[in-house]
């Protein structure tokens, strides 16, 4: 049976592997995937597509300063992008590499197809071109630098193929005044506009003094300009010269920085109508985010990058800073300290507060069942209408891409529990029935407005989502709801709650900004590892390596890198075969991690469940006896033998998840 769901393709751009990805790259990949999450809960069949621009001088040159070929060069940076996305839970449906054999068919047919339109003739081009963006600056002179990063330009002239762009000024107009919403937002709209009928130029689309390209067949040694080549990769991605078997192009959504969207909305619409191919329907140029009121660049010392963050406060945390804190298509300041700030108000105090709030009550008053609701009074009724105000302004808002404002209306309605449970104190409500049903009420409109919000959260905060739904009791996947059919009042009352967990626990934000700096700078000037300790313990504890004296001093920010957290043993078991081993599950407050700890000898497995320990928590996994293990538990280690003895607190009270400092 065929499929009927709407189709829906989206792309990022192809980014250019002149490094790696920064958070503005991130930015747009993080969009893309909540556009791509929020179209499928609008009953889309969707696919996203992103990828790597391989080819052109400066790839050419940064494989020579490595000393290796190009193709080795490409390909150790492609799999970097790759590898960073699918760590940080963005991976595209298509990941596509200018130098796949599929892109070059397709580059190769776009170009037959233009000339035998006419669109293409031979001439010779001289101009002042920048070799950082890969782009020849029109009306530049001799000794200038480029506009965009500042750096010198070089004069190139060459024998190229020129592409009759000047012929495309009347039909891009036209085209533009048909599909009024083709260019967004506005303000690119009209700078586009303004340049067009300015006059058009013809564009040159290939390089002779370069060798690292697309070969041109036939005319060797042209090969095709890095831009004719990168913009062709949205088409080859989904089928290239047969893309009509896939039926996904014409493309929905190109999403692009501000600064390329000329090549977006100009040269690729023109590019496609000469090859008699159907253009895009959209094209949604984003604003950056600065640093120092300056764009982010590798070679100024100013890009913010994506992992540290995500390792310190979670994917989750960062996916919300980007797309509540500036309004699409506008500039905005990026700090440290406003991407904290905001965790800890909205995400720790807001959403995680209100779950963790209302799953302890109902846990405590009704056995950890949903209660089923009594009648309502003028205030419960606020709070539906909260919930019901948001979905409308919710989902309007973020179909127009208004993402800011989308969760604005969301943590309104979040805002309006909080001050409902303030106002009604469910906790100081007594015993008899008529109280009972009135907790039972409140509690019940609290659960159903917190099930509404992770609905509408859900494209933006995946991970923790899922958790609060789980948490809730609810069937399936909240990526499976429909958000056409969300409503108040769905919740079913006697569903039994699940697990409890820390979704975001409150940081230091001093602490957690100097965390994220060092392993920022880890990342951005790696070190040597040090070498492996003479006689390593023989299990994942601290055991005997702590017992060997400190042979230098270390920096505050050799220890910040070591995130350690109170932990909760659940399970232990002996490994078979492995007589020092205990394999552990051990809630770190996030996660049930599995851990591997050489006390087997000194502990029994049923004594240590429920015994909170100090757990490393970001150590690398490694297998122990063909089992994972993902941290370390923390021991003392005494006497001769070095008999482990574990770090706890026995008298204390401290949540799990706590962090160590």
């Amino acid at each position: 049976m065929p499929n009927e769901k709407p189709k829906f393709y989206l792309t990022t751009p192809i980014y250019y592997t002149n490094g790696l990805p920064h958070i503005g790259h991130t930015y747009t990949t993080v969009v893309a995937d909540a556009i791509r999450r929020y179209k499928r809960m609008r009953g889309y069949e969707v696919v996203m597509t992103t990828g790597t621009d391989e080819h052109g001088v400066n790839v050419e040159r940064a494989a020579q300063k490595a000393g290796i070929p190009e193709s080795e060069y490409v390909a150790k940076m492609a799999v970097a992008w790759k590898a960073l996305w699918d760590e940080l839970g963005i991976p595209a449906e298509e990941f596509i590499r200018t130098t796949d054999l599929r892109h070059v068919r397709t580059v190769q047919w776009l170009f037959k197809l233009f000339k035998e339109n006419g669109y293409v003739y031979k001439g010779q081009y001289t101009g002042q071109y920048c070799i950082y963006d890969n782009a020849f600056v029109n009306d530049a002179k001799p000794g200038d630098n480029c506009p965009d990063c500042g750096r010198p330009l070089e004069t190139i002239t060459e024998e190229n193929y020129f592409f009759k762009l000047s012929a495309f000024q009347k039909p891009l107009l036209d085209f533009y005044e048909k599909n009024p919403a083709f260019i967004q937002p506005e303000t690119r709209k009209n700078e586009i506009i303004s340049f067009v009928e300015g006059g058009l130029k013809d564009l040159s689309i290939t390089r002779t003094t370069l060798r690292w390209g697309i070969p041109v067949p036939g005319e060797e040694p042209h090969v095709f300009y890095v831009w004719f080549d990168a913009l062709t990769a949205y088409l080859s991605a989904v089928g290239g010269p047969d893309y009509e078997k896939r039926g996904l192009w014409p493309c929905d959504l190109h999403l692009v920085g501000k600064d390329i969207i000329r090549f977006h909305a100009v040269y690729w619409p023109a590019f496609l109508m000469a090859a008699t191919l159907p253009v895009p329907k959209q094209v949604w140029a984003h604003g950056w985010f600065l640093m120092d009121a300056s764009k982010m660049s590798k070679s100024k010392g100013n890009v913010v990058l994506p992992r540290p963050i995500a390792n310190m406060l979670g994917m989750d945390a960062m996916r919300y800073f980007l797309m509540r804190e500036v309004v699409f298509g506008q500039d905005g300041n990026f700090s440290y300290d406003a991407l904290v700030t905001r965790y800890n108000s909205d995400l720790a105090n807001g959403l995680g507060n209100l779950a963790s709030r209302t799953a302890a009550m109902i846990e405590k008053n009704f056995g950890g069942k949903i209660p089923k609701p009594g009648p309502s009074l003028p205030q419960d009724d606020v709070v539906a209408k909260a919930a019901s105000e948001a979905i409308g302004e919710a989902l309007g808002h973020f179909e127009n891409f208004e993402f800011a404002r989308s969760l604005e209306a969301i943590w309104a309605a979040i805002a309006t529990a909080d001050k409902y449970l303030t106002s009604e104190q469910p906790w100081a409500l007594g015993d008899s029935e008529a109280d009972a049903q009135r907790k039972a009420t409140i509690l019940w409109t609290t659960a159903e407005l917190l099930r509404v919000v992770t609905v509408l959260a859900h494209p933006v905060l995946p991970d923790s989502t899922a958790k609060v739904w789980t948490l809730l009791g609810q069937p399936g996947r909240v990526s499976a709801v429909e958000l056409d059919g969300l409503r108040w009042g769905q919740l079913t009352a006697g569903v039994q709650l699940g697990k409890a967990q820390t979704l975001f626990p409150r940081v230091d934000k001093q602490e957690a900004i100097e965390r994220i700096e060092a392993m920022a700078n880890e990342e951005l000037n790696p070190t040597q590892p040090a070498a492996p300790a003479a006689t390593p313990a023989p299990a994942a504890t601290a055991g005997s390596a702590a017992a060997a004296p400190a042979t230098e001093k270390i920096g505050i920010e050799d220890f910040t890198r070591v995130e350690m957290r109170v932990g909760q043993i659940k399970t232990a078991e002996r490994i078979v075969g492995a007589d020092k081993l205990l394999k552990l599950t051990v809630d770190i407050g996030t996660e049930i991690r599995q851990i591997c700890a050489g006390i087997a000898q000194f502990y029994e497995p049923e004594k240590l469940i429920g015994r909170k320990v100090a757990v490393v928590v970001n150590l690398a996994p490694r297998k122990l006896r063909g089992v994972e293990s993902n941290g370390m538990i923390v021991a003392a280690s005494v006497g001769p033998e070095g008999r482990p003895v574990l770090a706890g607190f026995p008298d204390e009270d401290v949540e799990v998840g706590a962090r160590l400092k």
